[in-house]
């Protein structure tokens, strides 16, 4: 059914799919941190390889209101061939939505009917190209800042609710700038 399912969301345009997955946020839920470490568990399982796996995104900063997916950011020696664990992810349920030599991006979660109770996207890459947790560690050290993006991520959702790509051009500057203010408070923090 799995094969099924990922052929179906396969056929769809990208409006088809922004209109069947809209930018929806939520209230900050205490289980998403739950999900990630479940989730987390299955991938260190199946993909015995990986460096570091973490939470990232809204969804892991306490109190934010975020879209319900969890994202994950799974790391592998900067040798490792990325798509060579591309089939022990799909195995997982995965659907692989976007692939280059550094970086490979899947969901799950996403049915023909719409979201899943739990949804998630898995992005893999290698050791170091890491941005995310720099952001993330931002946030969750500067309230002010945490604020702020959940201000600009609510009015970026109500105008771009069925187009992806806008919502996160939306949110592209600030991403940057607290991106470079966590790498420089955090230097080295998450170096392997």
């Amino acid at each position: 059914m799995r094969n099924d399912t990922h052929e179906s969301l396969k056929g769809l345009s990208l409006e088809e799919l922004w209109q069947l997955f809209p930018i929806v946020l939520t209230a900050h839920r205490a289980e998403w941190a739950e999900w990630y470490e479940q989730e987390a568990e299955t991938l260190k399982k199946e993909l015995p390889r990986l460096l570091r796996i973490s939470h990232i995104g809204s969804t892991a900063i306490r109190g934010m209101r975020a879209k319900p997916t969890v994202d994950l950011l799974a790391e592998v020696a900067p040798g490792q061939k990325l798509a060579d664990l591309k089939a022990p992810v799909e195995g997982c349920g995965y659907l692989c939505m976007a692939e280059t030599d550094r970086r490979i991006d899947f969901n799950k979660g996403y049915t023909p009917q719409g979201y899943a109770e739990r949804v998630f996207h898995l992005h893999l890459r290698h050791a170091g190209d890491n941005d995310e947790l720099y952001f993330r560690d931002y946030l969750r050290t500067h309230a002010a800042a945490a604020r702020a993006y959940e201000r600009l991520k609510v009015d970026s959702a109500r105008r771009y609710e069925h187009d992806r790509d806008a919502y996160t051009r939306c949110k592209s500057e600030f991403v940057t700038f607290y991106t470079q203010e966590g790498r420089r408070l955090f230097a080295g923090k998450y170096d392997l």
